[in-house]
């Protein structure tokens, strides 16, 4: 027998033993901590079948040979495979396992019926598993195993296990103290789900965290940072080459110094906004205001004493000059030196200025992003109203309103579903092109107005699980058919409404492609669009890239928040929700 075949073996054998090992574990602890009423024959029968599995896979697992094919580290090495096939390969084997499993179930089931079931199940996986083979003989399926093992510390092995037992002991002893009531079951479900909102969250922790980072906090040997660090910077008026504020274009910006002509007329160039960098300006010396500069703290080790500096000047070498700080016995001294040999001086922090920066990375004529939030805003807003609208007025109407050909104009509402999107793309864009509303939003937010197919078929099912009676009580009162939808009806299905808007909502924040197909100029663009610009333009600079994802998306986040009860509830309420 091959190597690799005796490493599967082994590795197949050793995991087997250590499951059934914990295993018996949780049936002792449940013998010792048991409550009145279990059947102590049947835990005592599992324990024991566990027992001789969990022996079993260990002997077996000790008599072969663990021959990883390469040198592996020194503590317990725990073996691992895995086998790599072509689909046609993994479709063969699931037709062996399901052919196997349905005819088990076969010889046990209960009626003649059931086994009938049970054999059509063999006879169809049968079929699917020859079909499976024909293709794996035309391609030439070869199956690789690959084998590894990982080595862990006896300290880490035993911190493992122990950790394991008190789980199950925790658990089991919960059971027996709440006397079944389910109190320990709520206990490991909350538990479960407490670690899968960790997990899940660990994305969005990490998108939030970054935009706070630093760019040399990016990638670091130690793996991932979780705790942002930010450079100290203090100010300092530079004599050579001042920072100058002043007006441009109604909007304050940051300058320096290019020339000072006789004249006393100054020769700017735009520092701040990053959007404007590379604009000249010529100004007065009384239109311009000195503000320090924020320079950056820097250590470095001289003849076995460690000082800090401010580095007062980049010079064109590349080395910086830097003014000594401390300690204070050389306060004052400038020495020059390589950015290699400087260490930065930081401190635990957040640096917030990754969102200004994003921000002034935009064009001018967005006004920092306004433009995009008001653009979406339209968007959100109206694509909502016509979406609720139209959707509500048209599934009323089919619910509640009699006329001829009203199932067929139904199914035939139902079947537009079945078009795909880039099916109805070129028409509708043609459609609008015609009408010359290229580069706006209305072919954004105007198709919303027209109902949607899957909205009308979820508010007509919420409108016909309403009783007649409160109609008809409506309509002895004297009510119009208009009132009686917006008095009667539209309060009894306020939970399917909220959730059409949610979708609607988000749908419309995310919209892409729309804007994609139709926008062609910056002050017309969402924000998702604007985000998609952003990371082609500043893609290589993570901390602006994730500050301005976390910027586009909070409005969707604060929704989430306060329209969970709809998501979670609401498609699933009849009518009379709430009364």
């Amino acid at each position: 027998m091959s190597p690799e075949i005796l490493f599967a073996i082994g590795t197949l054998a050793a995991w087997v033993g250590a499951f059934a090992g914990l295993r018996a574990v949780y049936l002792v602890l449940q013998l010792v901590f048991r409550t009145p009423g279990t059947d102590g024959v049947r835990l005592r029968g599992a324990l024991i079948a566990s027992s001789l599995t969990a022996a079993l896979g260990f002997i077996v697992a000790g008599s072969t040979p663990f021959d990883p094919g390469r040198e592996v580290g020194e503590g317990i090495r725990v073996p691992l495979v895995w086998i790599y096939m072509p689909f046609f390969g993994w479709a063969v084997a699931a037709s062996v396992v399901m052919i196997a499993l349905r005819m088990i179930q076969a010889f046990l089931a209960l009626s003649q019926i059931e086994r009938v079931e049970r054999l059509k199940a063999s006879g169809a996986w049968t079929v699917f598993g020859i079909v499976s083979a024909f293709g794996a003989n035309a391609t030439g399926v070869q199956a690789t195993l690959f084998r590894g093992v990982v080595p862990v510390s006896v300290s880490w092995l035993a911190g493992t296990v122990f950790l394991a037992v008190a789980a199950m002991a925790a658990m089991v002893s919960a059971a027996r103290f709440t006397s079944g009531r389910g109190v320990s079951k709520a206990i490991a479900t909350h538990s479960a789900l407490v670690v899968g909102s960790f997990v899940f969250g660990l994305p969005f922790a990490w998108l939030v965290i970054t935009s706070f980072k630093e760019d040399r906090d990016m990638a670091s040997a130690n793996g991932i940072v979780w705790v942002p660090r930010v450079q100290i910077e203090v100010p300092y008026n530079d004599p050579d080459d001042p920072l100058l504020v002043t007006q441009h274009e109604g909007r304050r910006v940051e300058t320096s110094i290019i020339e000072r002509r006789s004249d006393g007329m100054l020769i700017l160039d735009i520092v701040k906004p990053a959007a404007l960098r590379g604009v000249t300006l010529e100004r007065r010396t009384d239109e311009v205001t000195e503000i320090p500069k924020m320079i950056p703290l820097v250590s470095q080790v001289q003849d076995g004493e460690t000082v800090m500096g401010k580095v007062i000047k980049e010079l064109d070498d590349g080395r910086r000059r830097v003014e000594i700080l401390e300690p204070a016995s050389r306060k004052g001294e400038v020495f020059e030196s390589n950015p290699g040999d400087l260490e930065p001086v930081r401190k635990i922090g957040l640096r917030t200025r990754n969102y200004s920066d994003a921000l002034e990375f935009l064009p001018p004529e967005t006004q920092m992003g306004l433009v995009y939030l008001k653009n979406t805003l339209l968007i959100v807003v109206l694509s909502v109203l016509g979406t609720l609208g139209s959707s509500a007025i048209v599934a009323y109407a089919f619910s509640r309103l009699r006329f001829p050909g009203k199932n067929v104009l139904f199914m035939v509402l139902l079947s537009t579903m079945m078009l795909p999107g880039a099916v109805t793309l070129l028409p509708t864009f043609l459609i609008f092109r015609a009408f010359g509303m290229i580069d706006t939003l209305y072919p954004i937010w105007i198709p919303a107005f027209f109902a949607s197919a899957f909205n009308v078929f979820l508010l007509r099912q919420f409108f016909m699980t309403i009783p007649m009676e409160l109609e008809d009580a409506a309509k002895i009162d004297g009510c119009s058919y208009l009132r009686t939808f917006w008095q009667v009806m539209l309060p009894q299905v306020k939970p399917a409404l909220a959730v059409i808007a949610i979708w609607t909502f988000m749908g419309a924040w995310n919209n892409f492609m729309g804007p994609l197909i139709y926008v062609n100029s910056p002050e017309n663009m969402p924000i998702a669009y604007a985000l998609q610009l952003f990371q082609g333009d500043r893609g290589t600079e993570p901390g602006l890239l994730m500050a301005m994802a976390t910027m586009s998306m909070l409005p969707v986040l604060a929704l989430f928040f306060f329209a969970q009860r709809y998501f979670i509830e609401g498609v699933t309420l009849s009518g009379l929700g709430g009364r």
